[in-house]
């Protein structure tokens, strides 16, 4: 059941620390460790080796999930102090989101396993479940089947957890179980099992107020020994003869078995899981705030439930919303990890580079890990059946969020955003986006979080991410201020079969062109858009300040034509151009300002790709404040100096891969 895919085999390339009693860690001779709890005011011994792997499972499906567990790991890594391993049961979504996540996150001593959800859902899909979960709601109760044999204990946690305290003082209850004890649970902390909140209310039979299933530990070895199997399906057989359904998903289960086998289940105190139910009574549970260990958000209106207390709750959990995941890959003192090979490559990498070279901060960022989350928002896209859809490429910060509705409005096609943000500021795009009806309106507008991290913005690295998730034959490489001409997506669509874009290496360019006028009457047609050229309501990119850049377009030929033509690279050739999915990434030594898409397009042309001009295409940069990069560019000497030595070393390391058929790059250089 355990997945080994490639999106997956990194979990055990992380600094991971051994499970296995033969592990290093047995024959090191760690004691009992006293741990300072910070939500405490006392000391509390815990009966557990400060190397000790803790495992905890969850259940995690779809983009919304993965972007809760986030928040949910946060809170875990920020307390802890030992290493851990993560069991995610997920479907095909979650498990390329937080795959992708974990492996660009490179936090010390964590592993991660990845489950196939899919193949579980024959074992409950069975079981009829009103609850808002669905079927994923129900698949912690084949945990025992799931997770590997050798596991004896794990911790199953909900996505929407936060927890306040260190998750080893939770492990360690396991050492209070006693007897045939195989479940730690809180107890239900609404009078839902009671049958008292509304008339003919009629929940499933439970013992008492009953137990919430948000936080469980779990006994494995004892569970599989008890036939917990048969033990579930028999109970959840007996009762859907009367309930027909389940209300509350695995929770009506656990219950029920807990009901007819009550020396099962072992009480944790209610601060392991303080319920922020729309009925909760949570506020019984504890005297002072520092007493709360682990809070549940089980309401569907999740941070908007009322509750007393509810502004404390809220700002404990978006401090760990809004926290810097990269302040977060931080060693454990006192516990040696497994040697993480990639980590270790990366590591050598980088002493090898000169830090008294002028340009070492330059030449780090190419090897900078940026932590990213894929499909930060929900994603539809259903592909057209004759395989020549084109998806628009870009990448933006926050200062360009502004552009995104407009673009939204004339390019329907699908799109592939690369977001630079810090995590503060990724909860302030997901506000803004949720607000907008053009942006919610759209399924098919992939956003890619790429975390903040060094000085220098990536974007190189950005475009690659972006480029990395298209789905579709083709791709329209832009920039975010342009606004493509109404009708592009299905102009382009058109020349993919005109121009036997399936079989030959063709760039298409799309003329650009700029205004200097923040309010600008979009051009319908090539013959508005002209007329406003002549008027000098518009301009041809640039011209003002890098006519070099777009020249080879040849615009003039461009005014009167009515088919494509080819034209030849140039020097410092630069256009926007549709290429297949499969073209060469971008050069990510390039960051900041200056020659990431001049290198980008030599690329292209050192392996043969054919420059043909659309005739009836283009698209208008929008004005907008200078950015950080290029005020540094035109501000700091050192900076054009080192952008002028990676430009003259990715030039050489053109000679070397093409050899003859490069030295015009040389010479071309050289002549401008």
């Amino acid at each position: 059941m355990l997945v080994k895919t490639p999106a997956s085999w990194f979990a055990h390339s992380l600094r991971t620390f051994p499970v296995t009693p033969s592990s290093p860690a047995a024959f090191l001779g760690f004691t009992a460790l006293s741990i300072h709890l910070t939500s405490c005011s006392c000391t509390v011994r815990l009966e557990l080796l400060q190397s000790d792997t803790i495992h905890v499972a969850i259940v995690c499906a779809g983009y919304n999930a993965s972007r809760d567990v986030v928040t949910l790991v946060k809170s875990v890594l920020f307390h802890r102090r030992n290493p851990l391993h993560f069991h995610f049961i997920t479907d095909s979504i979650a498990q390329q989101i937080l795959s992708s996540l974990f492996y660009t996150w490179m936090v010390p001593a964590v592993r991660v396993d990845f489950y196939d959800a899919d193949e579980l859902k024959s074992e409950v899909s069975w079981i009829p479940n009103k609850h808002y979960s669905g079927i994923y709601g129900l698949m912690k109760l084949v945990l025992t089947k799931t997770l590997p044999s050798n596991l004896q204990r794990v911790i199953v946690l909900d996505t929407d957890i936060t927890f306040a305290t260190d998750i080893a003082e939770l492990w360690a209850v396991f050492h209070k179980f006693k007897g045939q004890q195989v479940l730690g649970l809180v107890e239900n902390q609404s009078d839902w099992y009671l049958g008292n909140l509304w008339k003919n209310h009629r929940p499933w039979p439970a013992l008492g107020r009953g137990f919430n299933t948000g936080v469980i530990l779990l006994l494995l070895d004892r569970l599989r020994k008890l036939r917990w199997e048969q033990m579930w399906r028999l109970t959840a057989e007996r009762e859907l003869m009367s309930m027909l359904s389940t209300s509350l998903a695995d929770q009506d289960i656990f219950n029920a078995v807990i009901k007819q086998n009550p020396f099962l289940v072992h009480q944790l105190p209610c601060f392991w899981n303080v319920q922020l139910s729309d009925h909760t009574r949570s506020e019984k549970c504890y005297k002072d705030v520092s007493d709360l260990k682990v809070i549940h958000w089980n309401s569907p209106k999740k941070l908007r439930v009322k509750n007393k207390h509810v502004e404390f709750f809220r700002n404990l959990y978006l401090t760990f919303l809004e926290y810097d995941g990269n302040l977060l890959r931080r060693e454990l003192f006192g516990c040696p990890s497994e040697v993480d090979h990639n980590s270790e490559n990366l590591q050598k990498t980088l002493s090898e580079l000169d830090e008294d070279d002028p340009c070492y901060e330059f030449r780090r960022e190419r090897f900078t890990v940026h932590r990213t989350h894929l499909y930060f928002l929900h994603y539809e896209y259903e592909p057209s059946s004759d395989n020549t859809d084109v998806t628009l490429v870009a990448q933006l910060s926050m200062d360009r969020l502004q552009m995104l509705e407009a673009i939204c409005k004339h390019w329907e096609g699908p799109i592939s955003l690369a977001l630079y943000l810090s995590d503060a500021e990724a909860q302030q795009f997901l506000r803004y986006a949720q607000g907008s009806e053009v942006l919610m309106s759209r399924g098919n507008v992939g956003y890619h979080i790429v975390y903040k991290e060094g000085q220098f913005y990536p974007v190189n690295l950005l475009r690659n991410v972006a480029m990395q998730q298209v789905n579709t034959p083709y791709m329209f490489l832009s920039d975010i201020d342009f606004l493509p001409m109404y009708g592009l997506f299905e102009y382009l669509r058109k020349s993919v079969v005109q121009l036997d874009m399936a079989n030959t290496k063709k760039a298409l360019v799309v003329p650009a062109f700029e205004t200097l006028r923040y309010r600008l009457s979009y051009p319908k047609s090539k013959a508005e858009l002209l007329s406003q050229l002549d008027m000098g309501t518009l301009f041809t990119f640039r011209y003002h300040v890098w006519t070099k850049g777009h020249a080879p377009t040849n615009f003039a030929k461009w005014r009167t034509a009515t088919t494509p033509y080819r034209v030849q690279w140039e020097a410092d050739f630069e256009p926007y151009v549709m290429v297949r999915r499969d073209c060469p990434e971008y050069d990510r030594r390039f960051v900041g300002f200056g020659w990431n898409k001049v290198a980008h397009i030599m690329e292209l042309d050192a392996q043969e790709y054919e420059f043909v001009v659309l005739p009836n295409a283009y698209m208008i940069h929008m004005p907008h404040a200078p950015s950080f990069d290029i005020t540094k560019f035109r501000s700091n000497k050192q900076y054009r100096v080192c952008l002028k030595t990676l430009k003259e070393e990715f030039q050489q390391n053109m000679s070397r891969r093409f050899g003859f058929a490069a030295l015009k790059y040389m010479t071309a250089e050289n002549n401008s």
